[in-house]
């Protein structure tokens, strides 16, 4: 671990390396004594906060003061050592960012660390801090979690204060954070949420069919045994098919929705500055700009019918159980015809906490020839807590 004030040795590209943010954890909190980084997109009082975009680092002032997120965990004790890479503005699920490079996955050094949160996973993956923040939009925390083999959650929508970060889809966005072991994980969100994190099982565990069927066979296989003992745990599974029509038609919707809504939020800055992006980046905010009434008030409706059928699913209570992502970490450098086609398989399963506001927790239970595949318990809206309790229990029988 860093040492206090020291230069990090950062041999993962897994932090900017033109910024030295770093803020002391008040002395005797409950996170005393454990290091954390944060993904480029939340505010440290004095610096700026880069987004992974040059142009955006150059035509912003440093932030005032610290994010809640960022005050509310250091207030707690832990030392934030530095900021970490992420795909320009968010806009990415890789993890490749085409001004500052790829952080290393140390789990799999050919691959990609996942994004938009790449450097914290890498970061956490590396074993160079104990954890760090992410955001996840339309699967920023969970997807580098599964790929990079680490405990991520997207919590319940507007469960954690957004304030003093880079904003890009309100409507989906939310905070996250990475460890390498689930007792820390629930060390850092009794902090976040200033509760406590308790033993909990749920009453029954609801394993989404359809969702195991978009996955890779062998992705497929390595998971299902161990939902069907996570099912065991709870006592009672059952397996459902989440969507009538399919998950592809849902994952749609959010893309139609988010990428409006990430386009709002930057356009003004594009109009004035004319910036620097990647041909993939580029791509996504010209699909939000070509988009039709028609097709925003479609997707509008079947985001509707989406959240009507997961209400159906979790009025039966219990945890939904779903692998996070389709495969095992792509190769880096994937041409981008072969980006677009793994980004648009990886939301058919992303989508649903995204656009339901649940939380949803990947856990590093999996691998699929050395490679990581993390499996995913998904609570109703405010179970955050009882995720990461059972997620608790659950690491605790695997490992006996």
């Amino acid at each position: 671990m860093a040492s206090a004030k020291q230069p990090l040795a950062d041999n993962l590209n897994a932090f900017c390396n033109d910024t030295d943010a770093y803020l002391d954890g008040k002395p005797g909190g409950p996170l005393s004594g454990l290091t954390f980084a944060a993904k480029d997109i939340f505010d440290v009082a004095g610096h700026v906060t880069g987004g992974g975009n040059p142009d955006w680092k150059a035509t912003h002032p440093p932030a005032e003061r610290n994010a809640w997120i960022v005050e509310t965990l250091v207030d707690a004790g832990a030392t934030m050592v530095g900021k970490t890479h992420t795909d320009e503005l968010t806009r990415g699920i890789l993890g490749e960012n085409a001004h500052y490079g790829t952080p290393i996955n140390t789990k799999a050094p050919d691959r990609v660390p996942g994004g938009s949160s790449s450097g914290s996973a890498a970061a956490v993956a590396g074993g160079l801090v104990d954890f760090a923040l992410g955001s996840d939009t339309g699967g920023s925390v969970r997807i580098p979690a599964s790929f990079s083999g680490l405990y991520g959650l997207r919590p319940t929508h507007g469960r954690i204060p957004l304030e003093g970060i880079l904003m890009q889809a309100p409507s989906y966005d939310t905070i996250g954070w990475f460890t390498r072991d689930a007792k820390t994980y629930a060390k850092v969100a009794a902090a976040v949420f200033q509760s406590e994190v308790p033993e909990f099982t749920p009453s029954r565990l609801v394993i989404a069919q359809d969702a195991f069927e978009e996955a890779d066979r062998e992705v497929s296989a390595v998971l299902m045994p161990l939902a069907e003992k996570i099912g065991a745990l709870a006592g009672s599974s059952t397996t459902i098919r989440l969507s009538p029509n399919g998950l592809t038609e849902w994952a749609v919707q959010q893309n139609v929705l988010q990428s409006e809504e990430a386009w709002d939020s930057v356009k003004n800055w594009v109009d004035q500055v004319n910036p620097r992006f990647s041909f993939w980046v580029s791509e996504r905010y010209n699909l939000a700009i070509s988009l039709t009434e028609t097709e925003l008030k479609e997707a509008a409706i079947l985001r509707e019918s989406v959240r009507a059928r997961m209400d159906e699913v979790f009025a039966g209570g219990g945890f939904v159980c779903l692998p996070t992502a389709v495969s095992p970490a792509p190769l880096r450098g994937l041409p981008a015809s072969a980006k677009k086609e793994v980004q648009g398989r990886l939301s058919r399963l992303s989508c649903i906490a995204g656009t339901t506001g649940r939380p949803q927790l990947s856990m590093p239970l999996g691998d699929v020839n050395g490679l990581p595949v993390g499996l995913s318990i998904m609570g109703d809206r405010g179970a955050d807590e009882e995720l990461i309790g059972f997620a608790r229990q659950v690491e605790a029988a695997l490992a006996s």
